[in-house]
């Protein structure tokens, strides 16, 4: 195996010092090396697809595990733990014996030298295939983050989690009315399947979970609010599916405000276009992607959501060895418009990837890549989802039942289908959910400290308590 598989990175400013003793993995010396930066859908179908003896493959994620990002709003609503879908990637590759795992962030990539520089290593490729995603965009608002969080990771999913248990808390001890309507309001900016989801899943546990855990409040009085730019709630739906999709949510009495443009977020709740703002302790953001910045470092193309413009084989111009999948590439040559960003199409697309490189190292030419739609699907909540099938489309229970059955298909690792399927179903019978958890420190805990610092109501000095509004004292 020859030493310089793996490098020290040059002394640059924007690099953190590279460790003295860099790792060495295990190689046989002549075959070509893959890099796959991301262990997402895309770059972990791309690294399966490389099984066999024709490559030496190297995976890197600057996380050690493969989420299940469609499963994440249950993580963060309560429903399941962070393990319940994830895995770690060196567990999952532990049997493909010609990849190797690396834990570190990729700063940037030169594909002049074929080289992929981290923050403490530098990895030489034959071959690269880029999946490194996408995070939640403020359309040039970062400052709103620190109020409405998107969902993007486990992280997130934590944080929103511990926000929202906490909404429930601080109202539990709110004296005003109007702090208790703010701390019961939630508010989903985004009307996509992910802001969807989210509004079910946090209706679900107001009106059902939490009815018997609170003695001063009515959790059923919490209200519910989705806000959506566009005209319609899951504009890449149907029309007539989207209506339906709209229908359901408001059964479960989730207010849905279509055409309505946020301009502003705070601490205290959401502002929208026409001056109106809405109190809201919770807000969660679900508007819009922007591509992951490393896309921008290879020299290529890239459309206004930072998307890298890639071949109809997926290969940047002038570097056929590099490859771009999943959120991070902008395919447009199918359909004219670039492909959704949604697990499917990273799959398909790294799995193509993996071929095309095959391909090239037994002689033969690239293919152009072909995305096959086999159509989506959203849930709204117990029984309630729609789905577009392509040949067909429908809602309510039976969209629920085939939404639950291809999730837990797709799910890595038989202890995870077996841990989710054993939740929901214990779910749907008892109603609990039971990740109700306020761990961390994100800022919605902060929000335990109530009243706010200067605020608290006068009592008398021998230890007095307040009293919640309609209540006798303790």
């Amino acid at each position: 195996m020859s030493t310089d598989t793996i490098e020290k990175p040059a002394a640059a400013p924007q690099l953190t010092p590279a460790r003295s003793n860099p790792v060495t993995p295990r190689r046989t010396q002549g075959r070509p090396r893959v890099v796959v930066i991301g262990g997402g859908f895309g770059g972990m179908e791309a690294v399966k697809a490389l099984k066999g003896d024709e490559v030496e493959v190297t995976l890197v994620d600057r996380s050690n595990h493969h989420l299940f990002q469609p499963l994440l709003y249950q993580v963060a609503t309560a429903g399941l733990v962070p393990a319940d879908i994830a895995r770690p990637l060196r567990e999952i590759f532990r049997h493909q014996e010609n990849v190797e795992v690396i834990l570190s962030e990729v700063q940037r990539v030169d594909v002049e030298a074929r080289k992929v520089i981290t923050e403490d290593l530098v990895l030489p490729y034959d071959y690269l295939i880029l999946a490194t995603g996408s995070r939640h965009s403020y359309f040039g608002h970062d400052e709103w983050e620190k109020f409405a969080p998107g969902l993007k990771n486990l992280a997130d999913a934590v944080d929103i989690r511990t926000r929202m248990l906490v909404a429930f808390e601080v109202a539990e001890k709110a004296i005003e009315q109007s702090e208790r309507d703010a701390a019961l309001t939630f508010v989903i900016v985004g009307g996509g399947p992910t802001g969807v989801e989210m509004a079910g899943a946090i209706s679900e546990i107001a009106r059902h979970t939490m009815t018997r855990d609170f003695r001063h409040i009515d959790s059923k009085s919490a209200k519910i609010i989705v806000i959506e730019g566009a005209p319609h709630i899951l504009g890449s739906y149907p029309a007539d599916l989207a209506a339906n999709g709209k229908r359901q949510l408001e059964s479960i009495g989730v207010e849905v405000h279509e055409g309505l443009q946020v301009t502003n977020v705070t601490a205290e709740g959401v502002e929208v276009k026409g001056g109106q703002f809405i109190p809201a302790r919770t807000v969660v953001w679900a508007a819009g992607n922007a591509a992951s910045p490393l896309g921008k470092t290879l020299g290529a193309p890239v459309d206004k959501a930072g998307r890298v413009v890639v071949n109809e084989d997926l290969t940047i111009p002038g570097h056929p060895e590099v490859q771009v999948i999943g959120d991070l590439a902008c395919f447009t040559h199918q359909t004219g418009k670039p492909l959704p960003g949604v697990s499917p199409t990273a799959m398909q697309e790294g799995r193509h990837a993996a071929r095309n490189i095959l391909e090239t190292l037994s002689g033969g030419q690239p293919m152009n890549f072909h995305y096959w739609d086999k159509g989506t699907m959203a849930t709204i909540g117990r029984n309630k989802a729609v789905a577009d099938l392509n040949f067909v489309r429908f809602g309510g229970f039976f969209a629920w039942i085939a939404w639950a059955g291809i999730h837990l298909f797709y799910l890595v690792g038989y202890r995870n289908r077996l841990a989710v399927m054993g939740e929901w179903i214990w779910n749907y019978v008892t109603f609990y959910k039971g990740s109700r958890l306020i761990t961390g420190t994100s800022d919605g805990q902060d929000a335990l400290r109530y009243p706010a610092p200067g605020s608290q109501p006068e009592c008398s000095p021998d230890n007095a308590v307040h009293t919640v509004p309609g209540h006798s004292k303790p």
